[in-house]
């Protein structure tokens, strides 16, 4: 409170007048309740009993001097109860004014300028509070993670796997009796010979063989092309 206090005197508040203040509002305070702000009337003529005007975080509250002084009266609204408020400034001072809920108006006259501002100012921030209230952000813990350790990645090792030798053709073309026997490559004699005996039907069919044969890579190109010209010699 005290250094509150430091920065209300600063808008030329008699230091007498806030010091009876707050040694009264000693006793008022609520819990986790806290002045704002202060005023006090400063009317032309010499006022011995000015009026005041406190702002704290949950309430106003008007502050009005009886019996000389002796004793005090004390009135206060909560910000829910507050509806508005709103300075009038003049050419001695300026009007502090409220209203309430229930179209009550009060109003605390004759206030410095500089004093009546600060208590819109600070009325504007609890109005607004109210109707924007801050949601308290939770603190998240930083939770601090230690990066995985990356295993090295081997590029997966592929099985060599022996290939089979065909040694029968029959394994890849088809198992007609025909076709085996006519896959059998006998020497160039004697395969003339026999295709001479031959039908043109048969001949055809022995050359598809062939090909069949150099496609599967069974036989070269040159012994395919010798056989090949064989064959045509009896087409």
């Amino acid at each position: 409170m005290i250094d509150n206090l430091k920065k209300i005197l600063n808008e030329d508040q008699d230091p007498k007048a806030i010091e009876k203040i707050t040694a009264k509002l000693e006793n008022l305070l609520m819990s986790n309740e806290e002045v704002g702000y202060i005023a006090v009337q400063k009317k032309p003529a010499v006022t011995i009993f000015p009026d005041s005007i406190v702002v704290t975080n949950k309430r106003i509250i008007l502050c009005k001097p009886k019996n000389l002084g002796l004793s005090m009266e004390f009135i206060d609204y909560d910000w829910d109860d507050i509806s508005g408020s709103f300075v009038k400034e003049g050419i001695l001072g300026a009007d502090f004014t409220f209203t309430t809920n229930s179209d009550l108006t009060h109003t605390v006259d004759y206030l410095p300028k500089n004093q009546a501002r600060k208590l819109y100012t600070y009325a504007k921030e609890q109005l607004d509070l109210l109707k924007n209230p801050k949601v308290a952000t939770p603190v998240v813990e930083e939770v601090k993670t230690e990066a995985p350790i990356e295993t090295p990645v081997h590029e997966a090792e592929v099985e060599e796997v022996p290939t089979e030798e065909v040694t029968l053709y029959a394994e890849i073309m088809p198992t007609s009796n025909d076709i085996i026997r006519d896959t059998e490559v006998e020497a160039p004699i004697s395969e003339e010979k026999g295709l001479a005996h031959l039908s043109q039907d048969e001949l055809f069919a022995k050359l598809q063989n062939y090909k069949k044969l150099l496609d599967n890579g069974l036989i070269l190109q040159g012994e395919y092309d010798r056989l090949k010209s064989d064959i045509l010699k009896y087409l």
